[in-house]
């Protein structure tokens, strides 16, 4: 392991041991402190989901684990396609892509269970073999063949790794600069931000993580952008990043799917050596960069990826 990589794994190891030693759990949740932050960060949440501007409805399941939010959205005869969002981010996210991915796709969105959002973990942090448990309830839930998967950071690590299991229903498979998939985190030092903000949350360094992450911070919607604020303000973080490796060889080489993977092209997790491992290992893939878009490409640019979606799920 190269110094990078280390010095990564060093800094997240002592953010989260900050997290844990300095937070006292008042009530039974795992990733809120309190019910008060807990109920300003629900508030935003419903306020950025209506950003949607489609029809959704939504619904709380139960689960081994805990209780799985999902949104669901688009035709009922629809193929299926499951979103997963990135790491804080929330199923709110999808703002931007809903109403392309909506049209003739039948969505589910899922919140993850050890991250802000409405699902709620009442067991233990759960492991890679859980995480594909959980996830495999919600789709034995809704009864899911043959569905296509979209997933962005953190999401696109998720959706490689129930794609690498042997018995999945998984058709299509879209990456959007998957974190931690390819590779270890490309740019440490500008990433350091990020946890800095977890660290010691303000508005400004909020900011300063929003220009790092996205070349158009701009086109956020100061809706959603205080939602988001208020998941690194509020919410514990946890040991699930540090369960994030890069996949093997065999790992992805074992992925028939058809595989498109988006990186923007001043992405800060992702490079051309994420795309050339894909490319060699992925059996069925397509790879593309996208002119001036960050690690936020989904909202940096996105017509171009919607469009991009779009053409390869139909």
């Amino acid at each position: 392991m190269n110094t990078p990589k280390i010095c990564f794994r060093i800094i997240l190891f002592l953010l989260l041991a900050s997290c844990a030693s300095s937070k006292k759990i008042k009530f039974e949740d795992y990733v809120f402190e309190t019910k008060t932050e807990k109920q300003a960060y629900i508030t935003s949440y419903d306020k950025a989901l209506k950003l949607w501007e489609i029809p959704y409805t939504e619904e709380n399941i139960k689960t081994s684990f805990g209780t799985a939010h999902i949104i669901m959205a688009g035709p009922k005869n629809g193929k299926d396609l499951v979103l997963l969002h990135g790491m804080d981010a929330s199923s709110t996210m999808w703002y931007p892509n809903i109403k392309a991915l909506a049209k003739n796709h039948r969505i589910y969105a899922i919140d993850f269970l050890m991250e802000p959002g409405k699902s709620n973990l009442t067991a233990k942090p759960l492991s890679r073999e859980e995480m594909v448990i959980w996830y495999n309830e919600i789709f034995q839930h809704y009864k899911l063949k043959k569905f296509d998967i979209v997933g962005a950071s953190r999401g696109g690590w998720i959706a490689t790794l129930l794609a690498t299991q042997k018995e999945n229903n998984i058709d299509k498979i879209v990456l959007l600069s998957p974190a931690q998939t390819f590779k270890f985190i490309d740019k440490v030092g500008k990433t350091s931000n990020a946890l800095m903000l977890k660290l010691f949350p303000s508005e400004k360094k909020f900011t300063k993580t929003l220009t790092t992450f996205s070349t158009h911070s701009e086109k956020i919607s100061p809706i959603y952008k205080r939602q988001f604020y208020l998941a690194n303000k509020y919410a514990k973080s946890n040991s699930s990043m540090l369960k994030m490796m890069p996949f093997s060889d065999n790992e992805l080489q074992s992925i028939t799917n058809p595989v498109l993977v988006l990186i923007g092209d001043h992405d800060v997790i992702n490079s051309d050596e994420s795309l050339e491992r894909a490319q060699k290992y992925l059996i069925k893939s397509k790879t593309k960069k996208i002119t001036d878009a960050g690690h936020f490409l989904s909202i940096d640019q996105s017509k171009i990826v919607n469009n991009a979606m779009v053409d390869f799920l139909d």
